[in-house]
């Protein structure tokens, strides 16, 4: 069972389900997601036990939204594996040490990542920014936590990154990392009951360029030097999330320099049990992405 958030093809009005090898039915009564995250975990288990549904679609015949809404933030978590490390002391010409440092510190790294609004869902468009020379996707296992702090579903992310720009200078991190068109969600929420250890899923990714891989890998969570429950209890700490929050774990699969994403490449993120996310890429206004989105830098001299 998964919990998504679509539309119909007959209405604009997002909805809320359950999705299932028989298809997807609305859970009557549940105007948004953000009412779920309100719940305690027991009383959200037995919420969706109970229903009750609506008469159930193929999946074929709606689309799926990111799973995000209402006043529902996304954070991420930076450094939590040794191979992001490794990424980001390479990138950094100024402050690697920083990256080392927090590696093996006790507060883990932590950044506000996007409003929900913003988020893109599967099949939705991703953006490189125009003013960065070196762009990859990060993909990581994001958990969607209630309230009160408990983790009640996963989801996959792509947290999008300009490496040049928090290559230049670590406190370029939000310019790097918030931007329109910087993050993916999807392609639904699994519930964290029905996960058995999200400790041992397999992480796949795969860049395609004109119809053909040009960069894959695979990982697992396994190698996860933190603690779910450690991030979320940082994240918790003298702060409210009245709407729930989803939280991005760290990625543990970042293509080596020089590679760089291009307009037209797709990324699709497969993590098991959970599900798969794939987004076409543009450069500038997802919206828009054959007009101009910023003035150049030359003419703003």
């Amino acid at each position: 069972m998964n919990i998504v958030r679509y539309r119909t093809r007959h209405s604009a009005e997002p909805r809320v389900g359950l999705h299932d090898v028989e298809g997807v039915a609305e859970l009557v009564g549940v105007a948004s997601l953000a009412e779920l995250w309100a719940l305690p975990l027991a009383q959200l288990r037995a919420r969706l036990a109970d229903g009750p549904l609506g008469d159930r679609v193929p999946l074929s015949e709606v689309d799926l939204l990111a799973p995000v809404d209402g006043r529902t933030e996304v954070w991420g978590a930076g450094v939590t594996y040794e191979s992001s490390r490794e990424a980001r002391v390479e990138e950094s010409e100024q402050a690697a040490t920083v990256y080392e440092l927090v590696y093996d510190a006790e507060r883990p790294e932590l950044f506000f990542k996007s409003v929900g609004w913003r988020a893109v869902g599967p099949g939705g468009r991703l953006s490189i920014r125009p003013d960065s020379a070196v762009d990859v996707p990060e993909p990581e296992l994001a958990l969607v936590v209630n309230r009160l702090g408990e983790i009640v579903g996963y989801t996959v992310c792509n947290d999008m990154s300009s490496r040049s720009i928090e290559g230049e200078n670590p406190l370029y991190l939000p310019q790097a990392k918030i931007y329109f068109g910087g993050c993916g969600l999807g392609p639904w929420i699994r519930p964290a009951w029905e996960i058995d250890d999200p400790y041992s899923l397999t992480i796949g990714m795969t860049i395609h360029r004109d119809g053909s891989p040009v960069w894959s890998g695979e990982t697992s969570t396994a190698r996860l030097r933190r603690r779910l429950d450690a991030l979320v209890w940082y994240l918790m700490r003298n702060d409210v999330h009245p709407d729930g929050v989803v939280l991005s774990t760290g990625t543990c699969l970042v293509p080596p320099s020089p590679f760089t994403l291009a307009p037209g490449d797709v990324v699709e993120i497969g993590i098991g049990d959970v599900g798969t996310l794939r987004n076409p890429i543009v450069r500038g206004n997802p919206d828009d992405p054959d007009s101009p989105a910023f003035p150049t830098e030359t003419s703003l001299r």
